[in-house]
């Protein structure tokens, strides 16, 4: 008799590792693409949305898949990089059927769905979506949840039907772990619908680091979906000089009316920001980088580097100025590198230990003057000075790329372009090959 295929439950596939035949890592699953069929049959699984290295998203036939197991993907070697583009009878496993309502056939009650499993048929290659994976009731917050159950796919209904308010509990729990610039590039390939689902969902922490992520066209249309006052509140929590940069883009009734509605002080930094020219050290910088005062120590400025909420460009050196210690400061005196910090004893007075001889960056200066200084002094973040002496922000190497890459960066790969293919210890395949292989 021949053995039983393992079921496989999706959420346990999301970002597990794609390898060739020798070993070789192509990629990681980001989703899989099934096909909805008519009756009660269950879907076809076609696919797994793999993203290379590169950030792109390929498609790749479960025709080409040799094994799924020990949290990985085996696959034959041969790997079509033309990119991912979803066809309208297709699915999104990962993306659009968890967190769905649905009904059970035999009761009409309504159920959301956890997860569904996937299983490969005897003697075939061929995958479908057999089991699903749901909880009684609508859930939320504030409800006490019901019983979880798993149930034949057969027995529940409403998976063809487009779904308005379908929530992202369950979608967001298998991306849990991901970066927010890796978190942004799957809202990217997400239909509008859907990332907007997703954004509600998020922290306002959370959903301020993706946002910074995205590409500008993304960040508006999220932006203009949520309520003014949420907005406001993820406003607050992004960095400045990124708030300031996607309120530039908003009409200005929209803008003022986003302004008045955030904290004043936060607004007030937004307000100063948008007060410079674009691309030049005082609209690309932060205006909240580490000031300690003189008398300060060597151990309050490893105290304040530690921060986890610091980027590593911010974190990378501190500013010591005199009071007051909020931008703009008193008299900026000098910058200390953090590798510095860590050389002198931690009694060590800041004062004594400064850079005192780095030219600091005046706000009028331009993106290129600006790329100069981080070229020639090596370093990654810059204090900008005004003509009284007052520290007014750090520009950080990570702003000067954003404005000196092409505007849709964030949507390109870094992938030869004279290779029309990827060799994953097989022969190449032309970007032509369409999803039925």
């Amino acid at each position: 008799m021949a053995a039983v295929a393992p079921r496989i439950f999706v959420s346990h596939l999301s970002g597990i590792a794609v390898f060739d035949p020798n070993g070789d890592q192509v990629g990681r699953v980001r989703d899989l693409v099934a096909m909805v069929r008519v009756g009660r049959r269950p879907p076809r699984l076609l696919g797994l949305v793999v993203e290379l290295s590169t950030r792109r998203r390929i498609f790749l036939p479960m025709t080409r898949v040799t094994g799924i197991e020990s949290g990985q993907v085996i696959t034959t070697g041969v790997l079509n990089v033309r990119r991912f583009e979803q066809r309208p009878t297709e699915r999104l496993v990962l993306g659009e059927m968890l967190d769905r309502r649905v009904r059970l056939v035999e009761t009409g009650e309504e159920v959301t769905v956890l997860d569904v499993s996937i299983q490969q048929l005897p003697a075939r290659r061929d995958w479908e979506i057999d089991r699903v994976f749901v909880r009684k009731g609508k859930g939320g917050t504030f409800r006490r949840k019901g019983e979880a159950l798993t149930v034949d796919w057969s027995a529940v209904d409403g998976f063809s039907v487009e779904e308005h308010g379908q929530g992202a509990e369950n979608l967001l729990a298998t991306f849990e772990q991901l970066r927010p610039a890796d978190l942004a590039n799957v809202l990217h390939h997400l239909s509008p619908k859907r990332r907007a689902e997703v954004a509600a969902a998020l922290t306002n922490e959370r959903l301020a680091d993706v946002l910074e992520e995205l590409p500008e066209d993304d960040q508006i249309e999220i932006l203009g979906k949520l309520k003014e006052e949420r907005a406001a509140d993820v406003l607050e929590e992004m960095d400045p000089d990124d708030a300031a940069d996607l309120l530039g883009e908003l009409p200005e009734a929209d803008k003022e009316r986003l302004l008045a509605l955030m904290r004043p002080g936060d607004a007030a930094d937004v307000r100063r920001l948008m007060a410079y020219e674009d691309k030049t050290a005082g609209g690309l910088m932060t205006t909240e980088p580490i000031v300690l005062r003189p008398d300060s120590t060597v151990a309050d400025a490893l105290a304040r580097v530690r921060n986890p909420d610091l980027s590593p460009a911010l974190a990378a050196q501190v500013y010591v100025c005199r009071p007051p210690d909020e931008t703009p400061t008193g008299k900026y005196l000098g910058t200390i590198h953090f590798q510095r910090l860590l050389r002198d004893p931690p009694y060590t007075m800041v004062s004594s230990i400064l850079d005192e001889d780095l030219q600091a960056l005046s706000p009028d200066a331009q993106l290129p003057e600006i790329a100069g200084f981080f070229a020639t002094y090596d370093m990654v973040a810059a204090p900008v000075v005004d003509e009284g002496g007052s520290l007014l922000g750090a520009v950080t190497v990570d702003d000067v790329l954003d404005h000196m890459l092409p505007d849709d960066w964030r949507e390109q790969e870094f992938l030869p372009h004279s290779l029309g293919f990827a060799r994953a210890g097989g022969t190449p395949v032309p970007e032509d090959v369409t999803h039925g292989d």
